[in-house]
């Protein structure tokens, strides 16, 4: 069996440790030793700071996100919408009304007016 050893620690920080093994770990030990682990093998310091936080980036990405949503709506409204609108009014088909030609017009006209008149006989004449 392994023997213990002592180490002290203020009573705050003894706490919030006893919680977090209890959390995650079956025993002391076994917790302690996965965080000596874990900075041993990612090779940074407990002092080292990460830079933004999860949040922060987070927070980042919506506005970000907001901006890109924000756009896609101005474009639509000027662009897209018009576009769309101007293409169906290309693609309309209303029923042509019959519409006569124009020398077809003047042809019906001139087919009035009788250029030539059959002489009509009078039979009582003679």
């Amino acid at each position: 069996m392994d023997s213990f050893i002592g180490i002290r620690f203020k009573k705050e920080t003894a706490i919030r440790f006893q919680e977090f093994s209890r959390t995650h770990f079956k025993s002391h030990t076994e917790a302690m030793a996965a965080m000596l682990d874990f900075f041993l093998y990612n090779e940074i310091s407990p002092k080292e700071k990460f830079g933004p936080t999860g949040r922060t980036i987070e927070a980042n990405l919506l506005k970000r996100i907001n901006a890109v949503i924000a756009i896609i709506r101005d474009i639509e409204k000027t662009q897209t919408k018009p576009t769309v609108a101007m293409m169906e009014t290309l693609f309309q088909t209303d029923a042509p009304t019959k519409k006569s030609l124009i020398l077809e017009k003047k042809f019906v006209e001139e087919m009035k007016e009788v250029s030539f008149r059959e002489k009509q006989n009078d039979t009582n004449s003679l």
